[in-house]
């Protein structure tokens, strides 16, 4: 007899006997949960070099250790939740420069995959966050505990998991009345399937400015910092919304930021409410407009309302930064999608903001539609920066023979994080000043 005649019996005679079917888990169904397709990624040679190469291959084990020790439900939450944040922790110490450095905690690693002994990543790189994250996701997704863990609980656990482990949990709204407060967040590295030694420069420009103290001339700000995933699914369910929404009535600026275009940072100036299906780290693609609560109510643009004059006539960085305002659109009575380079006009639907039709357009418009909801369009300044490709040094460019890091890389991560926080600097004295 196969197992699903055994499952199929058993739940029969359950019915039968006047009691209700057993909850599905694992365990009681036999099968081992899948991981996804971003966390199968991570059987491969870069992911766990990357690991190797900055201290963190042992998170995962570690966490595994924790999690199996567990013997209920609610032992398990609470191991997820002080994991979770640890690792956030650990990241942004690490960026900032807080803890033994990599070449002190190991003089020379082994590398069994490269043949050698290499030396520890640069503090500034985001992927060992991103990897570890998934190594832990992995494991809560394929755990299988001795108790009865249903799949409702599982969900909540990878919840929880994933928003400590991105800072989303870790904002401080509230402050010293004489501090200021400004909120940024980052993505993960994406397009991985294309080339994955990727970094995301707006990742690593949340984890070096979390919790930092920008000094103005109108005065001093604290930034907060999250990142999010590259996931339509999580957008879809509120994970932009349900971090902010606490947060934007009690700050003075905020930005989101993503990786854009080749040498240069824009200004977006107005977002759509489109998008336009480009796979994400799941591998799945979604072309609609983008789901919101209240549809009704939704429209087709929302727009900045950072001080993209004064931040484009600052010398931040070595990088020029642009006020970006062209748009396609469906023009009102039309069918066919045209290239605006002006911004939209009046009643027509959109088919991609400045930031594209992407998540990076997609988080703009979720954070500026929350802040027009809040009744904050017109006191609360807030839109998105999309910072330079970060690219890796000539001659390294191919994925695979290329090494998952140069002093080229590195120099362009680091002059992007400075100017991100250069232009966060001009943003709030600009903001401050009115």
């Amino acid at each position: 007899m196969t197992s699903l005649r055994i499952r199929t019996v058993v739940l029969g005679m359950a019915l039968l006997a006047g009691l209700s079917a057993p909850t599905t888990t694992a365990g009681a169904a036999g099968t081992v949960p899948s991981p996804t397709a971003e966390e199968q990624r991570l059987t491969r040679a870069v992911p766990q070099e990357i690991l190797a190469r900055s201290g963190f291959d042992g998170v995962a084990p570690e966490f595994t250790r924790e999690l199996t020790s567990a013997h209920s439900y609610a032992q398990a939450r609470r191991i997820v939740v002080r994991e979770g944040s640890a690792l956030w922790r650990r990241a942004v110490d690490r960026a900032q420069g807080r803890g033994p450095t990599e070449s002190e905690r190991r003089e020379a690693l082994p590398w069994k995959g490269g043949g050698g002994r290499r030396a520890g990543l640069s503090r500034d790189d985001d992927r060992p966050l991103y990897w570890a994250r998934l190594g832990m996701t992995r494991e809560v997704r394929t755990w299988q505990p001795e108790f009865i863990l249903t799949e409702t609980q599982r969900s909540a656990l990878l919840d929880r998991l994933e928003r400590t482990s991105r800072g989303q949990t870790d904002i401080r709204c509230t402050g010293q009345p004489h501090l200021r407060r400004v909120l940024l967040t980052g993505f993960d590295p994406f397009t991985l399937d294309r080339d994955i030694r990727i970094s995301n420069p707006s990742g690593a420009s949340a984890l070096a400015l979390d919790g930092t103290v920008i000094e103005t001339a109108e005065g001093p700000a604290r930034v907060e910092t999250a990142v999010f995933p590259v996931r339509w699914a999580d957008f879809a369910g509120g994970t932009v919304e349900r971090t902010l929404r606490p947060c934007l009535p009690k700050v003075d600026l905020f930005t989101t930021v993503s990786q854009g275009r080749v040498g240069r940072f824009d200004i977006e100036r107005t977002n759509g409410a489109w998008r336009g299906g480009f796979p994400d780290n799941d591998n799945v693609s979604r072309t609609e407009t983008v789901p919101v609560a209240d549809p009704a109510t939704q429209p087709q643009w929302t727009t900045t309302t950072l001080p993209y004059a004064a931040i484009t006539a600052a010398g931040t960085g070595r990088f020029p930064v642009y006020d970006h305002t062209e748009v396609t659109e469906i023009p009102a009575g039309g069918t066919e999608a045209v290239v605006r380079p002006d911004g939209p006009t009046s009643g027509s639907t959109a088919r991609a903001g400045g930031g594209g039709d992407y998540l990076s357009n997609e988080i703009a418009y979720r954070a500026t539609l929350l802040r027009d909801r809040l009744g904050l369009h017109d006191t609360l300044p807030g839109g998105h920066v999309h910072t330079p490709v970060l690219q890796f040094g000539t001659g390294n460019t191919d994925p695979a023979t290329g090494t998952v890091t140069d002093t080229e890389f590195v120099r362009n991560r680091l002059d992007i994080i400075a100017q991100v926080r250069s232009i966060v600097t001009v943003a709030a004295e600009a903001t401050f000043r009115r």
